[in-house]
């Protein structure tokens, strides 16, 4: 997939994961570490799943030390629309279940 881009070479999808805080690019993944109690990890978890399945993406969410770490790729490498929705939508996820 193309990178989108304007008329000025401006990466769209890059300034929108940017704008994400906390989200970053490692190789062909985007990433994010959360500081989530193992109840805040299952319910975060349990609800991205459920986001991810419908924008047909498999991220990779595991405990460590306390903290959640979150990963999406794509086999080609390049950041697509859906992974910038899908970590826009985790981080909604990420503020309902730290402020419950």
């Amino acid at each position: 997939m193309r990178t989108r881009r304007d008329h000025t070479g401006v990466d769209y999808l890059s300034d929108a994961l940017a704008l994400l805080g906390g989200w970053s690019r490692e190789g062909r993944e985007i990433k994010r570490v959360l500081r989530l109690d193992d109840a805040q990890h299952a319910a975060l978890t349990e609800r991205v799943k459920i986001v991810a399945d419908a924008l047909q993406l498999s991220p990779s969410i595991r405990r460590l030390d306390g903290y959640t770490q979150i990963r999406v790729g794509t086999p080609n490498g390049a950041l697509t629309a859906g992974q910038v929705t899908l970590a826009a939508r985790i981080e909604d996820v990420y503020r309902a279940v730290t402020s419950d």
